[in-house]
C-alpha cells in the first residue's frame, strides 16, 4: 500500500514539473499569465513556471501570409474587376496581438479587402491597371497604420491580379491592334518622309558640290588667261620701252625704227578688221621706207653698163 501511494505521488510530481516546464522557439515569443492577468514575456529557451497559476501563450514572430481572396471591384469609370492580392506583415508586439484584436488574421484579411476596395474606386479602369506600384504603396500605407495598434507591421502589399470584364478585355485588345497599326503607319510614312528629305538633301549637295567645282574650274582657267595675257603684256611693254628709250636717249637709224613700225602693221593687218589705223608717227615712217627704196635702188646695177 506505501509502494503503491509513492507511485502516485510521484506520478502527481512528474506532472507538475512537466507542466512547469515550457520551450520557446527561436521565432517564438511567450506571454506569462498569472491567474489571468499578464505577468511577463519570455524569449526562446527552456522556461518554468508555476503549474496551475501561470499560463504561457506562444506568439510566432516570423513574417506572416494574409492572402486576400478575389472580390469584384467597380472603378472610378464603372467598370467591375475583380481584384485579389497578398499582404505580408509580421508581430512587433505579442502583447497587443493577443490582447487588442480577437483574430488578428481575420481582422487583418478584411481590413485589407475594404481597403482594396476603396484604392480600386478611386482609379480609372486604364489607371487601375498601370498604376500596380502605386496602389501596391498606398494600400500597405493605410493598413500598417489601422494594424500599428494590433501590434503587427504590414511590410509590403501586392497585387495578384486585376481583371476586366471579358467584353472590356476584347475592346482594350482591339483598341491596341488599333493603335499599333497606327504607329506602324505613321513610322512607315515618317520613314518615307525622311528618305525623301535626305534624297533632295543629296541631290541639292551634289548639286552644290558640281556648282562649287566648275567655278573653281573656270577661275583656275580665268587666271590661266590673266596670267598670260600679264605675261605677254609686260613683254610687250618691256619691248615698247627699249624701243622708246633707244628713240629718246640715242640716234637710231632710220632702218631699226622703220623694222619696228613694220612689225607692228604686220600683226595688225593680222586681224579681221576692216579698217586699219596708221600710227601716229606715219610720216616719219614713211620717210625711213623711201630712204630704204632708194637705198635698195642705188645698189641695184644698171643695165646699160651691162
Amino acid at each position: 500500500m506505501f509502494t503503491i501511494l509513492i507511485i502516485i505521488i510521484a506520478f502527481f510530481l512528474f506532472i507538475i514539473v512537466a507542466s512547469s516546464i515550457r520551450i520557446i522557439r527561436p521565432w517564438q515569443k511567450g506571454v506569462v499569465e498569472l491567474l489571468g492577468r499578464y505577468n511577463r514575456t519570455v524569449t526562446s529557451g527552456l522556461r518554468i513556471i508555476i503549474p496551475f497559476f501561470e499560463k504561457i501563450r506562444k506568439v510566432d514572430m516570423r513574417e506572416q501570409v494574409v492572402d486576400v481572396p478575389p472580390q469584384g471591384v467597380i472603378t472610378k469609370d464603372n467598370v467591375v474587376v475583380a481584384v485579389d492580392a497578398v499582404v505580408y506583415y509580421e508581430i512587433t508586439d505579442p502583447i497587443k496581438v493577443l490582447y487588442n484584436v480577437a483574430n488578428f488574421y481575420l481582422a487583418s484579411t478584411k481590413l485589407a479587402q475594404t481597403n482594396l476596395r476603396n484604392v480600386i474606386g478611386d482609379l480609372q479602369l486604364d489607371e487601375s491597371l498601370t498604376s500596380r506600384e502605386k496602389i501596391n504603396t498606398t494600400l500597405r500605407t493605410i493598413l500598417d497604420k489601422a494594424t500599428d495598434k494590433w501590434g503587427a507591421r504590414v511590410t509590403r502589399v501586392e497585387l495578384q491580379r486585376i481583371e476586366p470584364p471579358s467584353d472590356v478585355t476584347a475592346a482594350m485588345h482591339r483598341q491596341m491592334k488599333a493603335e499599333r497599326e497606327r504607329r506602324a503607319v505613321i513610322l512607315e510614312a515618317e520613314g518615307i518622309k525622311q528618305s525623301a528629305i535626305l534624297k533632295a538633301e543629296g541631290e541639292r549637295q551634289a548639286r552644290i558640290l558640281r556648282a562649287e567645282g566648275e567655278a573653281e574650274a573656270i577661275k583656275k582657267v580665268a587666271d590661266a588667261d590673266k596670267f598670260k595675257l600679264l605675261t605677254v603684256a609686260e613683254g610687250e611693254g618691256q619691248a615698247i620701252e627699249r624701243v622708246y628709250n633707244a628713240i629718246h636717249n640715242g640716234n637710231p637709224t632710220p632702218d631699226l625704227i622703220t623694222i619696228k613700225y613694220l612689225e607692228a602693221l604686220a600683226k595688225i593687218a593680222d586681224g579681221k578688221s576692216s579698217k586699219m589705223f596708221i600710227p601716229y608717227d606715219a610720216s616719219a615712217t614713211l620717210g625711213s621706207l623711201a630712204m630704204v627704196k632708194e637705198i635698195f635702188t642705188d645698189m641695184k646695177p644698171d643695165k646699160g653698163s651691162e
